[in-house]
């Protein structure tokens, strides 16, 4: 059951980064240290590459990888990957992958705090991608044990040293992990740790409902939704219109576009349009994670959120441009 799994053995829980008074709007840096915790998914990717439209019923020819996921393990690599001192990651797993997640993030500059879920298997995601000029992909889902996360998996000792904390939007779609989720941000709000949060899926959004979801976000002062994610929130069709209406409701929304860049919103209105960078897509999946990882980076280094938005933009680029979610290794 959750709450009877073991954390990996050699996980790093907490470091010795200073704490941060938090982020600022549009044309202000964050402060002070440098430490990340993220809590989130932790996801084992099986990536599909074919092209032309799939064949029901018979075989379509693909190029298959199995790689590692999960978009709050996604956001954390590209953190590290950005520059960040130190950055931490609370997740679930199953006993079959929890090794192999643990090298793999620590190879990429984070310090694991992985929970061994005694029954479930680790979370597994099926992404069918097309290989032709969009690099679209579909996913096909099974939470296992990153959903399981739960309360007993928390410590306030986590936030110790802490400049910021990210939540995946994928924690708020069970009700162990929705509590765990409460919980962080209490922590965060008594010890003044700014938070920040990626809705994650438009698909699950609409299942879990946007009122609630907004009220399980009250408190968070950075959201990063997609454009989809957005529009469904605020029940608008443009993107920008949709970004300055969730900014009336929190402090600093930077809403993701995919190949049209980036919109920074604050007090109801855009004020920051980034551009993309160019790119030539092979994988899109994790683009919006190397955003999100980057851009936190960069407001932990002391940029404004435009110039943050601006590195998330280059971070997604160079992640569509290869296979999985994750940024090439520092071994």
């Amino acid at each position: 059951m959750p709450g009877e799994g073991r954390e990996v053995p050699g996980e790093a829980g907490v470091g010795s980064a200073e704490a941060s008074a938090g982020s600022a709007g549009c044309g202000a840096g964050s402060v002070g240290g440098r430490a990340l915790l993220v809590v989130g998914d932790v996801i084992t990717d099986v990536v599909a590459r074919h092209r032309g439209p799939l064949a029901v019923g018979t075989d379509t020819v693909a190029s298959i990888r199995t790689v590692p996921g999960g978009a709050g393990a996604n956001v954390a690599c590209w953190a590290a990957h950005g520059g960040v001192a130190e950055v931490r990651l609370l997740g679930r797993v199953g006993a079959e992958a929890a090794a192999w997640h643990e090298r793999e993030l620590t190879a990429r500059g984070v310090r694991p705090r992985l929970v061994v879920d005694p029954q479930a298997p680790t979370g597994t995601v099926i992404c069918l991608v097309d290989g032709g000029a969009s690099a679209e992909r579909t996913f096909l889902t099974d939470s296992g044990a990153s959903l399981r996360l739960e309360p007993a998996d928390w410590s306030d000792t986590l936030l110790d040293r802490v400049a910021r904390l990210h939540l995946s939007g994928y924690l708020l779609f069970s009700d162990s992990s929705r509590a765990l989720v409460t919980l962080a941000l209490n922590a965060a709000r008594a010890r003044g740790v700014p938070v920040s949060l990626d809705p994650a899926s438009a698909g699950f959004l609409g299942e879990l409902g946007v009122e609630r979801f907004l009220a399980l976000v009250e408190g968070v002062d950075v959201l990063l939704p997609s454009r989809d994610e957005a529009c469904l929130l605020t029940g608008l069709t443009d993107a920008a219109a949709a970004a300055a209406e969730l900014s009336l409701r929190i402090p600093l929304v930077v809403a993701k576009q995919g190949h049209e860049g980036a919109l920074v919103a604050r007090s109801g209105k855009v004020c920051a349009r980034v551009p993309a960078v160019p790119a030539t897509a092979r994988d899109t999946t994790g683009a919006g994670d190397a955003f999100t990882g980057a851009f936190l980076a960069a407001l932990l280094s002391g940029a404004g959120p435009e110039e943050a938005a601006r590195e998330g933009c280059r971070a997604g680029a160079r992640a569509v441009e290869q296979v999985g979610g994750r940024p090439p290794s520092q071994g």
